[in-house]
């Protein structure tokens, strides 16, 4: 009987356990995101609209239509599209960004604390890696066509490697991933020697295997 009771006491704590770990299933089909000019309710997500309201056009965005302004001193732009500015991702775990690269460009290594992220290369080649918590970068050349992944929490970054703009689309399993960046204090408007020399250690990492899977370590690159 002891036996028995001791069992389904450690059953119940599994489930509960995994309860409490497990994201919550929508409750309905849609839930886009209710605009509104002041919140005043504050939930961990967005308020739904109206489902008499709920349009067409609420599962639709043209925010990534068009390229990024990447006139800064990293040649590069991200665009991203959330619950926030569209409402058809509402509840859906879901995000897409759109990254533009002009030649030399770089994306600093960021990490996003609440979502793993899918990396498609539209146009020209890039390369793309991430760096995990022992310090060793992961990193490949991507060309058309070509798909990597970014594990949820890891430093990533990518840059252009070829000779014309390039274009890449994201999507990451979070409504609202968040973006945790190297300061901006370290590279300051006269830098540019400071990301060339950044990008130069980034490639070098991967020598004549650009196309094979590094394991490295990342000398120097360190984070306060």
């Amino acid at each position: 009987m002891k036996n028995s009771c001791l069992l389904l006491c450690i059953v119940i704590f599994i489930c509960m356990e995994y309860i409490c770990l497990a994201d919550f299933d929508n409750l309905q089909d849609t839930c886009p995101t209710a605009t509104q000019a002041k919140q005043t309710v504050f939930i961990n997500g967005f308020n739904c609209k109206n489902p008499a309201n709920v349009i067409s056009s609420d599962f639709k965005t043209s925010n990534l239509n068009h390229t990024g302004n990447t006139g800064n001193i990293f040649r590069s732009a991200v665009t991203i599209a959330t619950a926030a500015n569209f409402p058809g991702l509402n509840t859906l775990g879901l995000s897409v960004a759109r990254t533009d690269l002009e030649v030399d460009g770089l994306v600093l290594a960021h990490s996003h604390p609440r979502a793993s992220e899918m990396f498609f290369v539209s146009k020209g080649n890039v390369v793309a890696g991430f760096i995990d918590t022992r310090n060793k970068v992961f990193q490949l050349g991507l060309k058309e066509g070509d798909v990597f992944v970014f594990p949820r929490g890891l430093l990533h970054f990518c840059f252009n490697s070829g000779f014309e703009p390039a274009t890449v689309f994201s999507v990451l399993n979070s409504q609202n991933p968040g973006v945790v960046t190297l300061t901006g204090a370290m590279f300051g408007p006269d830098s540019d020697n400071v990301l060339d020399k950044l990008v130069r250690q980034l490639i070098s990492l991967s020598g004549s295997k650009l196309n094979g899977v590094g394991n490295m370590t990342l000398a120097g690159f360190s984070i306060m």
